[in-house]
């Protein structure tokens, strides 16, 4: 069943679900929405399909399909995400294959950043209680990485985390904090394992 726009709000909270999502407050899928993930799906397939033959035509894609690309980037399909226009990507950024950006709540890729394959990049979040839950309720909150930042294969970046510029994330790291600038984490939970000079 499809979730209404019956929302109760308070005061000047935002009343449709997309104002909702990007302001951080609860919200559910609604028709908009729910257009919106359908185009960024269809966009990611038009990248992917693209991508070896035709690099120009795959780059107007991307650039229709996220909603910044900083010039010199490049990102391997296949590439998946929820709307894909909360999504910024800076400049000399390379991401590899099968990247995971499910962007309910803005991501921000600094420049020079490298991100190995099959990284996650998980800013939803859900509601513990049940009832809120089975109802559709849902939230985000954002996750920065900071320039010149390398974030090895398999990593997983959960809600609201910030990454300091020059740091590293060890492959497979689950990272539920902030990370400093200019440290190594890795594990899960992610944990410093070296200051970089």
């Amino acid at each position: 069943m499809q979730p209404s726009d019956d929302t109760p709000t308070m005061g000047s909270e935002p009343t449709r679900q997309r104002e909702r999502m990007l302001a951080g407050l609860p919200y559910r899928v609604d028709d908009e929405l729910l257009q919106a993930l359908h185009r960024a799906h269809r966009l990611c397939q038009q990248y992917a399909a693209l991508f070896i033959d035709d690099h120009v035509a795959a780059r107007r894609v991307l650039e229709s399909l996220l909603g910044y690309v900083g010039e010199g980037v490049v990102i391997r399909p296949p590439l998946y995400v929820d709307y894909g226009s909360h999504i910024r990507v800076g400049a000399g950024t390379f991401i590899n294959f099968g990247l995971v950006a499910l962007d309910v709540a803005p991501i921000t890729i600094g420049e020079d950043v490298r991100i190995g394959p099959n990284v996650q990049l998980l800013p939803p979040t859900h509601p513990i209680e049940p009832v809120s839950r089975r109802e559709g309720w849902e939230g985000g909150r954002p996750i920065v990485i900071g320039d010149n930042v390398w974030i090895g294969g398999g990593a997983i970046l959960l809600p609201g985390v910030t990454i300091g510029e020059n740091s590293v994330i060890g492959a497979g790291a689950v990272v539920a904090r902030d990370v400093d600038a200019g440290v190594v984490v890795a594990g899960n939970p992610a944990r410093v394992i070296r200051t970089l000079d």
